[in-house]
């Protein structure tokens, strides 16, 4: 399982989307896809630095992004 999913499901989907401000169908969208939005690249969003402070620091925001980088530039 890949640590996003994992960070994902370890928070909660609920509790991802209430503090992401998104709703549960776009953090299922970010499952399904293996990566965070493209908005996370350009300084828009701040999705991982978000999940990072509500998992406690159990997840860190540089490998959520580096994942998400990875799995973004092969799909």
């Amino acid at each position: 399982m890949e640590i996003l999913e994992v960070a994902i499901k370890g928070v909660g989907i609920p509790e991802v989307a209430k503090a992401c401000g998104v709703s549960e169908r776009a953090v299922y969208k970010w499952l399904k896809n293996g990566f965070l939005p493209k908005t996370e690249f350009f300084g828009k969003t701040t999705y991982a630095n978000t999940i990072e402070q509500i998992s406690g620091g159990k997840y860190h925001a540089m490998d959520l992004l580096d994942l998400s980088k990875k799995n973004l530039l092969a799909a």
